[in-house]
């Protein structure tokens, strides 16, 4: 694996926020994550994305470092943490594919439903508010409560209770 030796006063300036001692900490863990994610995932593209997410993991957080000399250990966690998001299913394609900012076209039914078991489930997402139904959306593509949370600037409670009671009010639209 590739080496990684930093100057602790370098770490400790990009703990405080110095954005050239971050880029440097990020630029040096780059090759120590390409080479772990090289042997683990065999496609480049994914592999490219895991490096560039448990980067992202090490920015976010820098700030809770408390031992300068644990930066390996600490960045390696955030690797297999983003790998362990892969195997779990979060790089599904759905997620992929998803502009957050426009909302998908629902399918229309086939017409091989049975007449008895046909539900309107149009009538029951129109029940729902926008919102509600934004947060059922992302749900849907994979996304985290607190992704979606921070995507909408709600918090984390609110996005699981927002889930819950779009849950109870569709329910109460297809029983009706």
């Amino acid at each position: 694996m590739t080496d990684l030796r930093l100057d602790p006063e370098v770490i400790d300036r990009a703990r405080e926020g110095d954005a050239a001692a971050v880029n440097l900490v990020l630029a040096r863990l780059r090759p120590v994550f390409e080479d772990f994610f090289r042997w683990k995932v065999r496609d480049r593209f994914l592999a490219n994305d895991l490096v560039h997410n448990a980067l992202m993991r090490v920015h976010k957080g820098l700030k809770q470092l408390r031992n300068l000399d644990s930066l390996k250990p600490f960045a390696m966690k955030a690797a297999r943490y983003e790998l362990l998001d892969m195997y779990r299913g979060r790089y599904s394609p759905k997620e992929l594919v998803l502009d957050p900012e426009k909302t998908p076209e629902l399918v229309a039914p086939s017409q091989s439903v049975e007449a008895g078991l046909r539900l309107d489930v149009k009538r029951a997402l129109n029940s729902l508010t926008p919102r509600a139904r934004r947060v059922l959306e992302l749900k849907e593509f994979g996304y985290r409560y607190r992704e979606i949370a921070d995507m909408l600037g709600m918090t984390e409670a609110a996005v699981k209770m927002q889930v819950k009671r779009a849950f109870k009010t569709m329910r109460e639209a297809l029983t009706d």
